[in-house]
């Protein structure tokens, strides 16, 4: 959404008090949200306000600044951690049928799991590449840029009510075995194999403000650029472009695309229909170049 639709939307003075609040963020704890969706940002900054009893987001200011307790809990509004295992199916099983076998020929491979969230992207992959053989030979390097949902999806633990749209999503997604072979069931929770972590590298990573950390013949990023401005895109494409080797894979989320990005020509698609596109020989230069 432009500037002049959120103008509509909301008043001048809460704008700016945004603009003001995001800039504090940054300043005093080195996250940026600057180039956030602001459509996003008013509706989840106003609950915030809400829940912390504040008038307004000047107020909310005030208070961030001065408890660090606000701002941890903030983080909860800032960041969206909504996902399951195995969404939307199609795109695992189209990653299963026609780009595993294209990962097979690297003798070892690097997953960036971009915007990890609480885990579920993760264990879906880590399950997935067991099940074609390919865990062995693999590193995931899952980011985020909250420390406590790293926490979370390190620990792997999900509420067993959420439990039967994972095992219905990994069938769909063309499983060779029962989801409930990696998790053990305990106090309300489904606990999953903390062998599926064994191989996994949980990081603070901002596509907004860090660089390329690693090589990767996967980036899987998927619904975390519909939060960002235009900018910020084409930011985060660009390190993920950088960070693919040559004829590695991105997998984007089902309401994004590259259509719009200055990186476009960068990447050819592989599977349009599933968000999954080839990095090029042209356009982005790689690790390995410089």
């Amino acid at each position: 959404m432009d500037a002049a639709v959120i103008d509509d939307l909301v008043p001048p003075h809460a704008e700016i008090e945004l603009d003001l609040l995001l800039e504090a963020i940054w300043r005093h704890y080195q996250y940026d949200f600057r180039g956030y969706s602001r459509s996003s940002l008013h509706k989840r900054m106003e609950r915030a306000c809400q829940r912390f009893g504040c008038e307004g987001f000047s107020q909310l200011q005030h208070r961030l600044l001065r408890e660090p307790a606000v701002f941890a809990e903030l983080m909860g509004f800032l960041t969206i951690q909504v996902s399951e295992m195995f969404r939307d199916p199609a795109y695992f099983r189209s990653l299963r049928e026609k780009v595993v076998p294209h990962l097979r020929t690297w003798p070892s491979l690097k997953i960036w799991i971009a915007g990890c969230a609480n885990g579920e992207e993760f264990y879906s992959l880590a399950i997935l590449f067991r099940e074609e053989g390919l865990e062995d030979r693999t590193i995931f390097y899952c980011t985020d840029i909250s420390p406590a949902v790293l926490a979370k999806a390190e620990a792997g633990v999900f509420d067993l009510g959420r439990i039967p749209q994972f095992t219905e999503n990994h069938r769909l997604s063309g499983g060779h075995s029962s989801l409930s072979d990696y998790y053990t069931a305990a106090y309300g929770g489904a606990v999953f194999d903390k062998s599926l972590r064994a191989r996994a590298v949980f990081a603070e990573h901002s596509l907004a403000t860090d660089q390329v950390f690693a090589e990767a013949h996967l980036v899987s990023s998927r619904n975390v650029l519909i939060h960002f401005d235009r900018d910020l895109q084409d930011r985060a494409l660009g390190l993920f472009g950088d960070s693919l080797v040559r004829g590695g894979f991105l997998g984007l989320g089902a309401r994004e695309t590259l259509r719009f990005s200055r990186h476009a020509d960068a990447f050819a698609d592989f599977d349009a229909g599933e968000r999954l596109y080839r990095r090029n020989n042209v356009g982005l230069r790689t690790m390995a170049d410089a």
